[in-house]
């Protein structure tokens, strides 16, 4: 038969002592404690809210991108960029600026780079793939290295120079990052910056022998050589 607990033992139990308190603490605190358990329930379904807003946005975004693909792949550029009127459609300039935050309108931007640099309008293409989130690994190296040809269609071509090393060094394989060292020696050379031209050269000679660069990048280093 079990022993029963006297009163002076239930109150020193560890147990029953730990819920005494927590107890007197709700009692003392029951407004806070409300507060914040309202608090969190509202954070709760505000991040399940958010999440149904943006998988809604981002399906329409989505489909709107679509259509302004249509016009892209047909060489429209002016009706892909901005839409048309008369059809009632979408162009990346808007679905980017509507749906910032989608993965659609991410993609838009780069759309609208393109679209933009086709038209000749090359301030807005620098513009549009400024906003542009590249993505990582391989595939963030095309966008980068339209990104360099827009500043060299701009005679920038310091700036072309840096974005060039930028893809290069953005996903370092044996054919990209030398094609892109050289793509980049050779705009510094334009902006005759000769001694970091040298450098890139040298690096694709030293550390790419088997590039199909290597050829181009040693008759790029004979004619510094000659300047120097």
């Amino acid at each position: 038969m079990s022993k029963r607990l006297s009163k002076e033992e239930l109150e020193t139990d560890p147990l029953i002592e730990n819920y005494n308190r927590l107890a007197n603490y709700y009692q003392q605190n029951r407004t806070r404690i409300t507060s914040i358990a309202i608090a969190v329930i509202i954070l709760i379904g505000g991040i399940f809210g958010y999440n149904y807003y943006s998988s809604s946005q981002e399906n329409q975004a989505q489909e709107l991108l679509a259509i302004a693909e249509n016009y892209y792949a047909q060489g429209d550029y002016e009706n892909a960029l901005y839409g048309n009127e008369f059809e009632l459609t979408y162009g990346f300039d808007q679905i980017a600026e509507e749906f910032p935050w989608t993965n659609a309108g991410n993609i838009a931007n780069y759309y609208a780079a393109v679209s933009s640099f086709e038209l000749g309008d090359l301030e807005n293409a620098l513009m549009y793939i400024e906003n542009f989130d590249v993505p990582e690994g391989i595939l963030g190296v095309g966008p980068l290295v339209f990104h360099a040809k827009i500043h060299l269609a701009n005679e920038n071509y310091t700036a072309a120079g840096e974005k060039f090393i930028q893809a290069a060094n953005w996903n370092v394989n044996d054919v990209t990052t030398p094609s892109n060292l050289y793509e980049a020696a050779q705009a510094y050379y334009k902006a005759e910056n000769y001694d970091r031209a040298d450098e890139l050269v040298s690096k694709i000679i030293d550390e790419y022998p088997q590039s199909d660069r290597l050829a181009e990048a040693q008759r790029l280093k004979g004619m510094l050589a000659a300047i120097n």
